[in-house]
């Protein structure tokens, strides 16, 4: 059996699993991936900057174990791991198409990351529209007929839901993107898809409302309809926790 080497790293503002987009191209996050400078290296992206797209294989290094049925996210039941995009598989390999920006000597440039930082790249393709572009393919236990556009384009299984933000949540968001900390993109991610506790989001009921779990803060809301509302932004931290322990950033936005 022959023994793969990673050929490059990937740099991603996304630094834990948690923060991950599902699909990338939801997300248009912007990053690179960085190539090794191994013998040929640089000749070997000669011409791929011609491609507006490109398949990156790669390793989910921080992928735990093998699980023959996972949790996906657009699902209430639990799928065979074939069936879904799940890192924990028979051999955590991973497959994204991002898009390409720009080639810098061993460094491409690209965006529609979906991947962690440090991601370990195993190799790239190109992304050839007329061989690997099938829009009208069914799409198993995700296709759902009353999402698809007369044109049948494929459309999410899941209409989202809309997100609005009360004066004092929006203040807080703003505040922490300021001092970079961008929470408002990850609540609306995670919030667009319901209100509902799942693996992939941290969710409880608290009461009439709920609470969402966002890195180290959190955040309560109400939903009615089709739309949630996201009411507070708080820190994760007890009052204990900030007294004594917490990061200055937290004691910061608790006095703000």
């Amino acid at each position: 059996m022959p023994k793969f080497e990673p050929i490059g790293v990937v740099h991603s503002p996304f630094k834990e699993k948690r923060a991950a987009p599902r699909q990338g191209v939801v997300a248009h996050a912007e990053g690179t991936i960085e190539l090794f400078r191994k013998t040929g290296m640089r000749d070997a992206l000669a011409d791929l900057e011609g491609f507006d797209r490109v398949f990156v294989i790669f390793h989910f290094h921080e992928a735990e174990h093998f699980r023959p049925k996972v949790l996906p996210p657009r699902s209430s039941v639990r799928r065979g791991v074939f069936a879904t995009r799940s890192p924990h598989r028979p051999n955590a390999i991973g497959l994204s198409v991002v898009k390409l920006r720009a080639i810098e000597d061993c460094t491409l440039h690209v965006s529609d990351l979906d991947m962690i930082d440090g991601t370990p790249v195993l190799d790239l393709k190109p992304y050839v529209p007329y061989a690997d572009a099938f829009p009208n393919a069914r799409a198993g236990w995700l296709d759902d007929e009353r999402a698809r556009a007369i044109d049948d384009t494929p459309r999410d299984p899941i209409t989202p839901y809309a997100i609005a933000f009360e004066e004092d949540a929006a203040r807080a968001l703003a505040w922490l993107d300021a001092r970079g900390v961008a929470l408002r993109a990850d609540l609306e991610a995670s919030l667009a898809l319901g209100p509902a506790p799942h693996a992939y989001r941290r969710i409880r009921k608290k009461g009439d409302a709920f609470e969402i779990a966002v890195k180290d803060f959190r955040a309560a809301f109400r939903a009615r309809d089709r739309t949630i509302t996201v009411t507070r932004v708080y820190s994760g931290y007890s009052p204990r926790e900030l007294a004594t322990s917490a990061p200055a950033l937290h004691r910061a936005f608790v006095s703000r």
